[in-house]
């Protein structure tokens, strides 16, 4: 890459190009540019900056092939609830509907009905509600709570459509699995 980081996304273009997102730096500053990797030609090229610089987020490319990217730590180690597209064409970032609330190290999964269910994270304390992102109205909505509050987990949709969620902390290390329904909420 062209620049160090850790904390950051990673996602895999429509296009097969892979894009880099934010993190922090070896200085710790918080960095809101962006990487993009060319499989073909095994090279790295700056793109478009997002609008807030944080680590410690979450991204998910978009059935329309946009990347949206939510949450994370700002420069000044504030907890964001503000989401950004970026487009792969344009290249270029642009503020779109903000979270409910804030979340950092939080998990992000694309459903099949196209909406986005981030699970968890952390406010200050770790977070057992969910909320959907829907491209079409911009915006979010509560859903189900967790049983367990987790961060730093990882959220898998599956192949009858549920969502796993497992592992993660929220104070101890968890060992916990459970499922979300799309079709419930819950």
């Amino acid at each position: 890459m062209n620049i160090g980081r850790l904390l950051h996304t990673v996602s895999v273009l429509n296009n097969g190009k892979v894009l880099v997102t934010g993190g922090t730096n070896d200085g710790n500053a918080t960095l809101n540019g962006s990487e993009l990797y060319d499989l073909s030609t095994g090279i790295w090229t700056l793109t478009g900056n997002m609008n807030d610089a944080r680590s410690s987020h979450a991204a998910v490319v978009l059935a329309n092939g946009q990347v949206l990217v939510t949450g994370g730590k700002n420069n000044d180690g504030l907890s964001l609830n503000s989401s950004e597209l970026y487009d792969p064409l344009t290249q270029l970032w642009t503020v779109t509907g903000g979270m409910n609330d804030v979340r950092v190290a939080p998990a992000i999964s694309l459903l099949k009905n196209g909406k986005v269910l981030v699970t968890g994270g952390w406010d200050g304390d770790p977070i057992d509600w969910t909320e959907l992102y829907d491209l079409s109205t911009d915006s979010w909505t509560n859903t189900g709570k967790m049983n367990y509050a987790r961060g730093s987990h990882t959220a898998s949709v599956l192949t009858n459509g549920k969502v796993l969620v497992v592992g993660g902390h929220n104070g101890v290390v968890l060992n916990s699995a459970e499922l979300y329904d799309p079709s419930t909420e819950t």
